[in-house]
């Protein structure tokens, strides 16, 4: 603009830290069947974004076990008005299960899951999906198993997975195919009731709205772990499966070992039981290799941060590199990770620019390097206690035998 001669001007420097919000990491997609669901409301292979407090979009997702998987999450939230952000797409229930195991896995590609923000204007950071632990036989993969971990890498999402949930073994021989940060598989079924009749479905979506309600519990941030709660609207597990707090050798805590998760049932004065009754989630590694992101709460924390540094960083793209802006760059950053510390969300950060990252050379290009280092909160997984005897309590009982042989001489 052309300055007054007389007058005055108003600028605004980019020489100042920037805030960011923050994304909701506790918005879910889920895909399956719904043969009676409305066509209107819900049409074939369409994103559609509800809230499962909305009671006319709720009934009309029919009685398939798309409607059981969002009634699921549903139920696991707590609270007046309490609902859950879902993004739903229903496949076409085909005449044979690997038509429809198809049908989900091709919802499931890259090019599709990548217009499901703009479609939609949301961004799901939960993902469940039907058919997971089906296979058309012991040499066939399912198909669902290769697209999942790449859709959920394409959202910066997590999924938790079906796996077999009639054994142990064929529980883990499928939880080996999964070599993911992103992937969480669960090894058992839900038994609950549809009207009168008593039957078994995914537990999956229970899962998924468990860690809706934790994050509500948390301003809806995801950095804490969800195991060891209830989940809620069971009727009983497909199976039960042995479980001790103090063994490590039944056959829960060798699933938990093998990265399955698993729900089991509370019993009144049993010790090493989980709970007095109820049903009770158990679980924390997702499938990756290594130790380092093997928490599936710290890798959802961990993209929270990321998505934040998006949007500190995309407010300082496009303007000129200068010692102020890259200064007010590197404190917002900073910043933000400084609240997530005195909130607890991680125990510690340190963001640093370096000479050796960032040559005359790269800068001259308008490239800018910082380095951060993050340590996430692990969950409490293992409690050892060291009981030992303690030699000056029997000093004391002598202090006192002696005090009081005293007093009755006197």
């Amino acid at each position: 603009m052309t300055a007054p001669v007389f007058g005055m001007t108003f600028t605004r420097p980019d020489s100042e830290p920037v805030p960011a919000l923050g994304a909701d990491f506790s918005k879910a997609l889920i895909i399956e069947t719904s043969a009676d669901a409305n066509a209107a409301t819900y049409p074939i292979g369409t994103a559609v974004r509800i809230s499962t407090s909305d009671a006319t979009k709720m009934a009309d997702l029919g009685t398939g076990l798309l409607a059981d998987a969002a009634k699921a999450i549903h139920a696991q939230l707590g609270g007046l008005n309490a609902g859950a952000d879902l993004t739903v797409i229903r496949v076409t229930e085909e005449a044979t299960v690997a038509a429809t195991v198809a049908g989900i896995a091709a919802a499931l590609d890259p090019l599709l899951i990548a217009q499901i923000a703009s479609q939609t204007g949301a961004t799901p950071r939960l993902i469940w999906v039907g058919r997971t632990s089906w296979m058309l036989d012991a040499e066939t993969p399912n198909p669902i198993w290769a697209a999942l971990p790449i859709a959920a890498e394409k959202l910066l999402a997590v999924a938790v997975v079906d796996v077999d949930p009639t054994g142990q073994a064929a529980a883990i021989t499928q939880r080996e195919v999964f070599s993911s940060e992103r992937i969480l598989p669960i090894g058992v079924a839900a038994r609950v009731y549809e009207g009168e009749n008593l039957v078994t479905r995914a537990m999956g979506p229970r899962i998924i709205g468990l860690m809706i309600r934790v994050d509500n519990l948390h301003e809806g941030k995801p950095f804490n772990p969800f195991a060891n709660r209830s989940i809620l609207g069971l009727s009983g597990l497909s199976r039960l499966i042995p479980f001790s707090l103090l063994d490590g050798s039944t056959e829960g805590q060798q699933m938990l070992e093998s990265e399955v998760s698993i729900v089991v049932q509370g019993e009144t004065g049993v010790d090493g039981a989980v709970a007095d009754g109820g049903f009770v989630f158990i679980g924390t590694d997702n499938t990756t290799t290594g130790e380092l992101w093997k928490q599936i709460h710290q890798v959802r924390g961990a993209d929270y941060l990321t998505v934040k540094m998006m949007e500190i960083t995309r407010q300082f793209l496009g303007k000129r590199i200068s010692a102020d802006l890259t200064e007010a760059w590197i404190n917002s950053i900073k910043f933000m990770l400084r609240d997530h510390k005195v909130d607890e969300d991680i125990l510690g950060f340190e963001v640093n620019f370096r000479a050796d990252k960032n040559s005359p050379e790269s800068i001259r290009l308008g490239h800018l390097t910082v380095n951060l280092g993050i340590e996430p909160v692990p969950a409490f997984k293992v409690a050892n206690h060291e009981v030992a005897r303690y030699r000056p309590a029997l000093d004391d009982l002598v202090g006192k035998i002696i005090a009081r042989l005293t007093t009755t001489v006197e």
